[in-house]
């Protein structure tokens, strides 16, 4: 298959776009993992020219919010299933073994509620906080951290158990892993250096720092990197990239 087949399964499995997914689409998405940057900052700019729009007429929380379901529905609020998931098997006392076991049970506990309403709760606020002039750079750079967050957890980390993480790991695990993580650390510092400085630094640095951490939790709790430790990295690593960006933004 060519690129272009292989960037339409990407998006196609990122977002709700309507590009159709081919059968091995899966394969095809993993394999180009380097573009999802590229398609977190396509998504963020849907978001952020939103907001942008919606600030004029609204409030700006409420219009944080609606950035927000605008994020969530255009991604298909896939990665937010995952955060869920996450949080019930995080908050959970037991093995390895009956914390993956809990992390697939259909049903939403007290701690995926909770650190779920934490999360999309605080990325409202704080995409409502970011000065109207900068918020379709905001949106950019904080998606396409959040899906290189994916990327390099993939390619440093190794699977819990075998699933769909496991298509994403051993792609980038492959030959020239170093070399695709690189290329897609570039895409991201000239997708958010440019527009925002000293703040676009910050929110490269804290898609690194972030998706480290978050494979050390997961080494930890499941012993490696599940399908809903890639979507609850991908919520969490947006949430503090945006918080950094609006740190750091004062020296803009």
């Amino acid at each position: 298959m060519g690129v272009l087949s292989g960037i339409k399964n990407a998006v196609a499995f990122l977002t709700i776009l309507n590009v159709g997914m081919d059968k091995d689409g899966l394969v095809q998405a993993a394999k180009y993992m380097p573009v999802f940057p590229v398609i977190g900052a396509i998504i963020g700019f849907i978001a952020g020219v939103s907001v942008w729009m919606l600030e004029v007429i609204l409030p700006r929380l409420i219009a944080g919010m609606l950035g927000l379901g605008v994020l969530l529905l255009v991604t298909g609020a896939q990665h937010t299933d995952g955060l869920l998931d996450f949080g019930d098997a995080i908050m959970f006392h037991g093995s390895r073994e009956d914390k993956i076991r809990i992390m697939h049970d259909p049903q939403t506990g007290a701690g995926g509620l909770s650190l779920g309403l934490v999360v999309l709760t605080t990325t409202a606020i704080a995409i409502s906080e970011v000065h109207r002039g900068i918020a379709i750079q905001t949106l950019v750079a904080s998606e396409a951290a959040a899906k290189f967050a994916l990327l390099l957890q993939a390619a440093v980390g190794r699977s819990a158990f075998t699933g769909i993480n496991t298509v994403f790991v051993n792609s980038m695990h492959g030959r020239l892993r170093w070399v695709r993580v690189a290329s897609a650390f570039g895409v991201l510092a000239l997708l958010s250096v440019p527009t925002l400085q000293v703040a676009g630094v910050a929110s490269v640095i804290i898609s690194v720092l972030t998706a480290s951490a978050m494979l050390a939790i997961s080494n930890s709790q499941f012993g490696g990197v599940t399908g809903d430790v890639l979507g609850a990295t991908n919520d969490v690593t947006r949430l503090i990239s945006l918080i950094g960006i609006l740190v750091f933004s004062k020296w803009l």
